[in-house]
C-alpha cells in the first residue's frame, strides 16, 4: 500500500468513527433508547446517568475502579479490562524508547536509496528495513529489543498479582454462592446393586462423614428439555396470541400445519392452551422417569462449608486416576450438563480428534488467506478480471480500494471461524460453557497467529519458497525475517480500521438499535417479547480476546522492527479499555462467570507473542549481517525462565480454589435446599406456570 492509499484509509476510519461517535452522543440522550444503551443498569434497577456533557460515558468510564467494576460486571470483565489496560502500557512504555529513538535512525538512514534492487515506500523508510548492513545503528535495536522484553515482563508481573488480588478478594467475599459448597465428581464406576446417587451418596458419607449434605445425580434430560421447551413455546405463542386479541379485540387465527402455512385453520388462544393442557402431564411423567431410569456417571456434590467442598475438590478420592475424579463445580448457569457423563476415555479421544481437526484446518485456512492476500492486490484483480480495470483506474476509486479491500476481506473471512470453533470444544466434553469460551478463544488466536498474522506475512513468498521450507523447516525465521517488514503498512491500517470502525460499530450500537426498533413495532405483542428484543448479550470473549490478541502479537513483533506501528496500537487499547468499561458498565450483562480462569491463557498467550518476536529479531539482525547476534539470546532466555516462574507462582490458585479464601466466614451460608434448586435444570423444575397461574395450579392440585 503506498501513502495515499495509507492515509486515505486513515482519514476515512476516522471520518465514520466520529460520525458513529456523534450519533451515540445523540442516540443515548433519548429516553425511548435507554433499553439499548443502559441495559444492564436498568435490569440492575440503576437509573441511567445523568447526560451532561458530550461525552458523559467517558468521565464514567475513567472513574470508576477495578472494584466497582467487579461488583458490576463480575470478575471476568474486569480481568478482561486488566488484559486491556495491560496491552497499553506495553505498546506506552514500549514507545518511550522506541519512537524518539528508533524511528529518526530509520528515517535518517538511506539503506533503500542505495540499493537499487529494493523495493519500498516512503513508509518502509521508518523501519528497521531502511538501516544499512552492519550499520552501527543496529545496536539501538538491540537495545531495543532488551527494552520491548522488560516492559512486557514488567506489565505482566504487575498484572498478574493485581488479577490475583481480585480473585482472592472476590473469593474471599462475604458474599457465598452456591458453587463454593458443589464439587463436580465425574467418572463414577458403573453401579450393579442399587442406583448411583445411592452409591455416591454411600461413597461420601464415607470420605466425608462431617461434611457431606447432598448430591445430585446428574441424568439424561433430552426428552424433558425437548418438552419443556416445546411448552414454552407454546406459552409464549399463547401470551402473543392473548395480547393481539387484547389490543384488536379480534381473536387470533392461524393454521395447524407446517410454519403455520398448511393444514386447518384454528382458533390461536384455544389451540395453544389445548397444546399446554396436553403437554404438562407428560412432562411431569418424563421429570419423574429422568430420576428412576436415566442416572447417568457425573454428579453435583453439596457439602456444609466452603473448606470443605475445596478440599474434596482438590483430593484424590480413587487410587484408579480416572474413576470418582473431582473438581470445583462451575456456577449453576455455567454447567454444561450434556458434557458431564462423558467419560475419561471418551474425553481424551475427542480432545486429540479435535487437535487435529484443528491442526490440519490451520494449516489448510492458511492457502486460503495467502491466495486471497496474494490475489485481493489491484494489480492482480486487473490482470485476472480486466473488465474491473476502466472503473479501478479512476483515482479516487482506486485509492479507496487500496485502503480498504484488503483489510475487509481479511476480517470478514475471519468471521465464519467462531461458532465452528465453539462447537468444537464443546464436542470435546468440557463440563463448563465459560471453559468452552477459552478453548474456543484459544483456538481462534492460533488460527489468526498462524493464518493472519503468518499467512499475510508470509503470502508473497510462500509458494515460491515451499520447497526451501519442506527441505528446512527451520528456514522459516529467516524467511519470516524477510517478509515481517514488508507488511507493515498492512497491519497498520488493518488495526486503524479495527479500532475506528469496529469501536465506533460496538459504541452506537446501530444494528441493535435498529433491530430493537423494528422488532418492537412490528412483531413484539407482550412485554417479555419486548424485552427480549433489547436484552442485552454477555461480552463474545471467544472471538473479542482473540482479536485483541492478535493486536497485540502484530505490536510486539513490529515494535522494535517498525516502531511506527506503536501510535496506533496505543490508541487501538486505550480507546478499548474505555469503550468496553462502558459496555461493562451500561451494556454487557453476564451469563456466567469462570472467576477470572482465562487470564493465565492470556498471560501465556502474550509471552508467546513475546518469544515469536524475539526469535523473529534473531532472523533479521543475522539478515542485517548484526555481528553481534549472540547478544540478542539472553532475551528470549529471561521469557521462557519468567513464564516458568509464573507458571509455578500463581497457575495452581486458577485451576482450585486457595483454602486461605474458602476458610473466610461468610455472613449468610445459602441452605442446601437453595443450592440444589440452583443446580437443578430448567426443564426439571416441578412446577412451571405455563398457562396461567390459577389453571396451572388447580391441575397441580387435580
Amino acid at each position: 500500500m503506498d501513502i495515499s492509499g495509507f492515509v486515505t484509509s486513515i482519514i476515512t476510519s476516522l471520518s465514520i468513527f466520529f460520525v458513529l461517535l456523534v450519533l451515540h452522543a445523540w442516540l443515548s440522550r433519548q429516553s425511548r433508547n435507554a433499553v439499548i444503551y443502559y441495559p444492564s443498569k436498568l435490569l440492575k434497577g440503576i437509573a441511567p446517568p445523568p447526560q451532561q456533557g458530550f461525552f458523559p460515558w467517558v468521565r464514567e468510564a475513567w472513574s470508576v475502579s477495578d472494584d466497582q467494576i467487579l461488583q458490576h460486571a463480575g470478575l471476568d470483565a474486569t480481568v478482561y479490562m486488566i488484559f486491556l489496560s495491560s496491552a497499553f502500557w506495553i505498546c506506552m512504555y514500549t514507545a518511550f524508547f522506541c519512537l524518539p529513538v528508533l524511528l529518526p535512525l530509520s528515517v535518517t538512514d538511506r539503506y533503500f536509496e542505495s540499493n537499487s534492487k529494493a523495493d519500498f515506500t516512503n513508509f518502509d523508510k521508518a523501519a528497521m528495513g531502511n538501516i544499512a548492513q552492519k550499520s552501527p545503528r543496529l545496536w539501538a535495536f538491540a537495545i531495543a529489543d532488551y527494552w520491548l522484553t522488560i516492559c512486557t515482563l514488567f506489565v505482566l508481573w504487575k498484572s498478574y498479582k493485581r488479577v490475583m488480588d481480585l480473585r482472592l478478594r472476590d473469593q474471599a467475599s462475604f458474599k457465598a454462592k452456591p458453587e463454593h459448597f458443589a464439587v463436580l465428581v465425574r467418572d463414577i464406576p458403573m453401579v450393579s446393586i442399587g442406583s448411583v446417587e445411592e452409591e455416591v451418596d454411600r461413597f461420601f458419607r464415607r470420605l466425608h462423614p462431617t461434611t457431606y449434605e447432598t448430591c445430585i445425580v446428574v441424568s439424561n434430560v433430552s426428552e424433558a428439555r425437548k418438552l419443556w421447551a416445546e411448552l414454552e413455546s407454546y406459552r409464549r405463542r399463547l401470551a402473543h396470541a392473548e395480547a393481539v386479541y387484547d389490543q384488536t379485540n379480534i381473536r387470533p387465527k392461524h393454521k395447524s400445519g407446517l410454519l403455520g402455512l398448511l393444514g386447518q385453520t384454528v382458533d390461536s388462544i384455544d389451540y395453544y392452551k389445548e397444546q399446554i393442557e396436553r403437554l404438562i402431564p407428560v412432562l411431569r411423567v418424563a421429570q419423574s422417569e429422568v430420576r428412576l431410569k436415566h442416572q447417568q456417571g457425573a454428579a453435583i456434590v453439596i457439602f456444609n462449608s466452603r473448606s470443605a467442598a475445596a478440599m474434596a475438590a482438590q483430593a484424590l478420592h480413587s487410587e484408579h486416576g480416572n474413576h470418582w475424579m473431582t473438581m470445583p463445580a462451575p456456577e449453576p448457569g455455567d454447567v454444561m450438563w450434556d458434557n458431564l457423563p462423558i467419560a475419561f476415555v471418551q474425553r481424551t479421544i475427542r480432545q486429540l480428534a479435535v487437535y487435529i481437526f484443528v491442526a490440519i484446518t490451520i494449516l489448510f485456512y492458511m492457502i486460503p488467506i495467502a491466495l486471497i492476500s496474494a490475489l485481493i492486490s489491484l494489480e492482480n484483480l486487473e490482470k485476472r478480471l480486466k473488465f474491473l480495470k476502466p472503473i479501478t483506474q479512476q483515482p479516487e476509486i482506486r485509492t479507496v480500494l487500496q485502503a480498504f479491500l484488503p483489510q475487509i476481506a481479511l476480517i470478514v473471512f475471519l468471521a465464519l471461524l467462531p461458532m465452528m470453533l465453539l462447537k468444537l470444544s464443546q464436542f470435546e466434553g468440557i463440563p463448563a460453557r465459560s471453559h468452552i469460551t477459552r478453548a474456543a478463544a484459544g483456538k481462534y488466536f492460533y488460527f489468526n497467529v498462524f493464518n493472519v498474522f503468518l499467512g499475510v506475512t508470509l503470502a508473497g513468498t510462500l509458494f515460491q519458497s515451499l520447497n526451501s521450507l519442506i527441505k528446512d523447516p527451520t528456514s522459516i525465521v529467516s524467511l519470516l525475517s524477510e517478509s515481517l517488514p514488508k507488511q507493515a503498512t498492512f497491519f497498520i491500517s488493518f488495526i486503524a480500521l479495527k479500532f475506528l470502525v469496529g469501536y465506533g460499530l460496538q459504541l452506537s450500537r446501530i444494528i441493535p438499535l435498529i433491530i430493537f426498533h423494528l422488532r418492537k413495532k412490528f412483531l413484539c405483542k407482550t412485554e417479555e417479547e419486548i424485552k427480549d428484543a433489547w436484552a442485552p448479550g454477555a461480552f463474545p470473549y471467544a472471538t473479542c480476546i482473540p482479536s485483541d490478541m492478535l493486536i497485540l502479537t502484530i505490536t510486539i513483533c513490529y515494535a522494535v522492527l517498525a516502531p511506527a506501528i506503536l501510535p496506533f496500537t496505543i490508541i487501538y487499547f486505550g480507546l478499548g479499555w474505555i469503550l468496553m468499561r462502558n459496555q461493562a458498565l451500561n451494556v454487557m450483562v453476564s451469563k456466567f462467570e469462570s472467576g477470572g480462569r482465562f487470564w493465565p491463557h492470556l498471560h501465556a498467550r502474550i509471552l508467546a507473542a513475546l518469544l515469536l518476536a524475539q526469535v523473529t529479531m534473531l532472523g533479521y539482525f543475522g539478515i542485517k549481517k548484526f555481528l553481534f547476534v549472540p547478544l540478542i539470546i539472553p532475551p528470549p532466555i529471561a521469557t521462557l525462565i519468567f513464564a516458568f516462574l509464573c507458571k509455578k507462582s500463581y497457575y495452581r490458585s486458577f485451576s482450585v480454589s486457595p483454602l486461605v479464601a474458602s476458610c473466610e466466614d461468610v455472613k449468610e451460608v445459602p441452605s442446601t435446599e437453595s443450592i440444589v434448586k440452583a443446580y437443578m435444570p430448567e426443564c426439571l423444575i416441578p412446577k412451571r406456570d405455563f398457562i396461567g397461574k390459577s389453571d396451572f395450579e388447580n391441575q397441580e392440585e387435580s
